[in-house]
């Protein structure tokens, strides 16, 4: 079965290059191709069974081909997306979701005009959050208003909601400006808009809590209902631990609301209350995946209740069907989430491949369970979730188990009942052990007593089995250390010490939890006892993971490698599933193998050049699609890198609100570095320190520890000294530039317009703080602006030092208050490249800025319409842009001259 799944995959894969290449295949032909290569495959079979797998083969390819080809396109709300036009409209909905949200920013003084200002988006900083599946909405023309049913998920932030009560299934009407999610159009980034799609959302709105109408209630479908019971088992939950008993519990015994989050997460799906502190140890150590329902709780759980069972001499059909049926009943607590999903299919999967396997194979139980999951599901080949439950099958079924049959699992049954006559034959050396293992229980009896004889078989036993909790771990961690790579860019260091520490113990957690939530249910009393072993074990793994995680070596993130490495990784794991079946040599081969392929995974690589260069002879500029911020990457001739602001939210904002929101710098920035193959950043520069430049500055810095950080001037911020103590921490050199500084940057020279020597602002940041550079390289330059306004590029133009450049980077998104006639006419830009977020509120960029580049004869390409964009500048004055093709929407427009 393990092998069919995988040539089953192997189909998908072929359809999904035959999508890609516009090739369709016609139904008629595949069925007549898979019945002549059926017939080959009998006649095989009777005829010449050596042969046998390959037509064999053939036909699992082929029903995956088709199963990929047919597989229904998820439905797209193409109606409702028509309404998402900035137009205000009555909607009728109905309520399939309730949570609290998330901290919001306001919005910045300096920025939103007041013809901007919405009354949805003001006021209460915590919004509920609400998903909506949307049944009428209101159709505008100048003639007529009329109500049209149409269909599709929105998610609305509603304010100021402490008196709304909304329930599953509420009717609703209220006014909505029904937005599109941001999407980054650059290579690697994280894509939420993708991520709420799967869950049925396609547009986001904020909407006032007084302006909801609750119009009744209608019936409440599946998965409303199944968010409500995930809701309200995690209410439970947190009832738990605001209770006067759960309070009455001395020092590290009483749960706090960080344990409730992520015992939500563990026990529901419910990732919610995750904040980025809590997340970012276990992240580190590779153990994050043992604090959200995935395969490994549904396991045991299934475990368990099989184990049970077992004890109760339930027969093995009954234990089978009660145990997937209890497991079916806790996922309706889950929120029966897509990797939930995968994880009970796998399960229920598992069981009755067990229940009718003959040899009880495990690889051949699991590989149903896989195979079971592509054909329900094809196009889940491509998610990382299942790409990490089949590699982990791989490591641990394929690999680790039959490699400790040469090890210590050979001598695991020794030490069963060496007091009685052996139920086996055993080898010469495992004979001799079990007779010494029985001399020693004899000495020990006599000095401590009868019951003192099974101690030296037991201590034995419990070493083989650390032994053997060790060789699996180190497979599934060298196994791991691609699919951590490739989606999660971590080297985790520390994931085999901190994976063999924490699985025993969440083990042992997770029935406690579950006990702890069933005996909320009655009385907090009753929850008393659990709930304090539950939170005195979980503070003990979270400080555990959080000394671990702590260590420098820890935290190594790395950029995933090329496909071609990773198909040679897959397929030399599974020679080693090969080898370790053959013979002992094969074992010892396999056990060589699997750290040089883990190696290989993790080789450095030359960074990838943008354009296709293969070596220098350009200073690069690239524009990242950061939405409404701003981030610049630049390559000097010689392969240094300089990373310009890393974009951020919106607005000013705290550091608990940054990290609270989208992390821009580690879902976008590092995301889109990585697939450059950049390792580190040799100098990061700070434009000035609001939030759309320095939000995502932190993960940048953790991410690629840069030798220096650029700054100019100091004002008040939090954000701006949490970011100093930071680079600090990291051992990051701060270099304050102003005016007049020179920089010998490789072969290009780096010069500081602004701030000017004199200029300070005690105060709160504001945009002509911004540090504005050139960089000449031969007669090609560029002049990066940040968000400079006319006072600095007064000051610049009065100081002499704006010049004809090659490239502008123009201020402050094409706010109307920069880029100045007078500026324009000094630097006379070949190209200029405006970073401007998609729809934005402020009405950026300004018609009147795009005219006086125009005017001027700048090509201008703009991030919200040609994404990710990079300029390559030669040392002789020319310069090539790069667009990204398969970034663009439908109908680019085509860039102003």
């Amino acid at each position: 079965m393990a092998a069919a799944a995988l040539w089953f995959a192997a189909g998908i894969v072929v359809a999904k290059w035959q999508r890609a290449e516009l090739v369709s295949v016609p139904l008629v032909e595949v069925l007549v191709g898979l019945l002549l290569l059926a017939g080959i495959a009998a006649f095989a079979v009777v005829r010449s069974e050596r042969v046998a797998w390959i037509p064999v083969a053939a036909v699992w390819m082929v029903l995956g081909l088709a199963g990929a080809e047919w597989q229904p396109s998820p439905a797209y709300p193409t109606a409702l997306m028509g309404y998402a036009d900035n137009l205000s409209r009555n909607v009728e909905a109905h309520v399939v979701r309730v949570r609290p949200g998330t901290v919001a920013a306001s919005a910045d003084e300096d920025q939103v005009p007041p013809w901007e200002a919405t009354e949805e988006a003001s006021g209460g900083a915590h919004p509920l959050s609400v998903d909506l599946e949307i049944d009428a909405i209101e159709y505008i023309t100048p003639d007529v208003s009329r109500m049209e049913p149409v269909s599709g998920g929105v998610r609305v932030s509603v304010y100021n909601a402490d008196g709304l009560r909304l329930g599953c299934g509420d009717r609703v009407e209220l006014p909505l400006r029904l937005k599109p999610m941001e999407r980054y159009r650059d290579p690697g980034a994280f894509q939420y808009a993708d991520f709420l799609a799967g869950q049925g959302i396609a547009l986001e709105a904020n909407a006032q809590a007084s302006r909801v109408r609750v119009a009744g209630a209608s019936t409440a479908g599946w998965r409303c209902r199944l968010y409500a019971a995930q809701a309200w088992a995690s209410g439970r939950m947190a009832g738990f631990a605001g209770s006067a008993a759960n309070r009455w519990l001395p020092g590290v015994l009483p749960l706090n609301a960080a344990d409730v989050a992520m015992l939500d997460a563990m026990l529901f799906g419910d990732r919610g209350g995750l904040t980025h502190s809590l997340r970012v140890g276990f992240e580190r150590t590779g153990s994050f995946h043992l604090f959200v329902v995935s395969g490994l709780h549904i396991g045991l759980m299934a475990a368990m209740m099989f184990w049970v069972l077992g004890r109760l001499r339930v027969p093995a059909w009954l234990a089978t069907v009660v145990t997937i049926v209890a497991a079916c009943a806790y996922m309706a607590l889950t929120g029966f989430g897509q990797p939930a999903q995968r994880a009970f299919v796998m399960t229920a999967v598992y069981l009755v491949a067990r229940l009718m396997s003959r040899d009880r194979d495990s690889l051949n139980a699991l590989g149903a369970a896989v195979l079971a999951l592509l054909i329900w599901d094809p196009a889940s080949l491509f998610e990382a979730s299942l790409q990490m439950t089949a590699l982990a099958i791989v490591a641990i079924a394929g690999i680790a188990i039959p490699l400790g049959k040469y090890t210590s699992l050979r001598y695991a049954s020794v030490a069963d009942d060496v007091f009685h006559h052996p139920r086996s034959h055993f080898e010469p050396r495992a004979m001799q052990l079990r007779v010494m293992l029985e001399m020693w229980g004899e000495a020990v009896g006599e000095l401590l007593g009868t019951r003192a004889r099974r101690l030296p078989a037991r201590v034995f036993k419990a070493v083989l089995w650390a032994g053997e909790l060790a060789l699996v771990g180190t497979v599934a961690e060298l196994v791991m250390v691609l699919p951590m790579a490739m989606y999660f860019h971590r080297a985790t260091v520390f994931a085999l010490p901190a994976n063999m520490l924490v699985i025993p113990l969440i083990a042992v957690l997770a029935p406690l939890a579950v006990v702890t939530f069933l005996g909320s249910l009655v009385s907090p009393w009753v929850a008393l006892l659990p709930g304090a072993l539950t939170a005195g074990l979980l503070h003990g793994i979270a400080w555990a993971i959080g000394r671990i995680s702590h260590v420098a070596a820890a935290n190594l993130r790395v950029p995933g490698p090329v496909w071609w490495i990773a198909v040679l990784a897959v397929l030399g794991w599974l020679g080693c599933c090969w080898l370790v079946r053959r013979s002992g040599w094969g074992a010892l081969a396999a056990a060589v193998a699997m750290p040089l392929i883990a190696a290989m995974v993790l080789w450095p690589e030359p960074m990838v050049r943008a354009g296709g260069e293969t070596t220098g002879g350009a200073l690069e500029v690239t524009a990242i699609d950061v939405g409404q911020g701003d981030s610049l990457l630049a390559v000097n001739p010689e392969g240094a890198t300089m990373l310009i602001d890393a974009g951020g939210p919106v607005g000013r904002a705290g550091p608990a609100e940054v990290v609270a929101n989208f992390d821009v710098g580690e879902e976008v920035v590092s995301p889109y570095l990585w697939s450059r193959r950049v390792r580190r950043v040799d100098v990061v520069v700070l434009s000035h320190a609001h939030t759309d430049h320095m939000g995502g500055m932190p993960a940048v810095l953790e991410n690629f520890r840069p030798r220096e950080l650029w700054v100019g001037i100091d004002p008040r911020s939090e954000l701006y000294a949490s970011l100093l103590k930071e680079a600090a921490r990291l051992g990051i050199r701060v270099r304050h530039v102003h005016a007049g500084d020179v920089v010998k940057w490789g072969s290009v020279d780096v010069s500081v317009l602004a701030p000017a020597v004199g200029y300070a602002n005690p105060n709160a940041p504001k945009n002509d703080d911004s540090v504005v550079l050139r960089m000449q390289y031969g007669k090609a330059s560029a002049l990066l602006e940040g968000d400079a306004e006319t006072p600095s590029e007064d000051a610049m133009l009065a100081a002499g030092l704006v010049a004809p450049v090659t490239l502008l980077k123009v201020a402050h998104h094409g706010s109307r208050t920069s880029t100045t006639q007078a500026f324009v006419d000094a630097a006379q830009p070949t190209d200029a490249v405006i970073s401007v977020g998609r729809r934005n509120t402020f009405g950026h960029p300004r018609p009147e800025v795009i005219g006086r580049l125009a005017v001027e004869g700048a090509h201008v390409f703009r991030t919200d319409e040609f994404g990710l964009t990079s300029f390559l500048l030669t040392a002789d004055g020319g310069i090539r842009e790069v667009v990204d093709e398969t970034q663009l929407p439908a109908h680019p427009r085509i860039a102003t001259k």
